[in-house]
């Protein structure tokens, strides 16, 4: 009688555990992250993490998690895979959040690969807002780096007037014409694609 008692006991405890830990892991603080799970993860408030690096007066380099002004378009509470880190060609260490990969041929080459762009919801919108801060619609943009020279496909784009028009406020694009269509990327409206 006292073991059946105590094996109650233990598993409304270890019930009562895993609930509140269930709570506890359904909002995502980005302060709250290591620096193993904070580059490409989405807020509770959907506001993207970004990883930042200090050094200390000792040489010793001390990484953080923040929440940054960038908004995710529809997604929150997000960690993203390692499936998808992979496929898109990202770091977990990756410090900050810039354009600056879209210029790298290899890096968007691995984006526009259909196991990314068509798996990967928020990996694309993220770098679909930052080629548009850029001027560049994304989807122009993997249509041009199949060619191999994404800086003169950017060029391109820009100047040829295939461009995603709008402005970057809050860091989602708005204001931008619909629709916009391309033969591979398909994009009903500027707005980052979903599946």
């Amino acid at each position: 009688m006292a073991s059946d008692f105590g094996f109650k006991t233990f598993a409304i405890l270890a019930l009562a555990l895993l609930l509140c830990v269930q709570c506890t892991l359904g909002e995502i603080t980005c302060e709250n992250l290591d620096q193993d799970t904070c580059a490409y993860a989405i807020s509770s408030t959907g506001k993207r993490c970004v990883l930042e690096k200090q050094v200390r007066r000792s040489g010793e380099e001390a990484y953080t998690c923040r929440t940054s002004e960038i908004e995710a378009d529809r997604l929150r509470n997000w960690v993203e895979t390692d499936q998808c880190l992979k496929a898109c060609g990202l770091d977990r260490k990756a410090l900050g959040i810039s354009s600056d990969s879209l210029l790298e041929s290899r890096f968007t080459q691995k984006l526009c690969s259909p196991q990314c762009y068509d798996s990967c919801p928020n990996v694309v919108d993220l770098y679909f807002n930052l080629a548009a801060g850029e001027g560049v619609f994304l989807p122009k943009l993997c249509e041009t780096q199949e060619g191999g020279n994404v800086r003169r496909g950017m060029a391109e784009i820009r100047s040829s007037g295939h461009v995603a028009s709008g402005q970057i406020h809050h860091g989602k694009l708005v204001g931008a014409p619909g629709p916009i269509y391309s033969d591979k990327y398909t994009v009903a409206t500027a707005e980052a694609p979903y599946y």
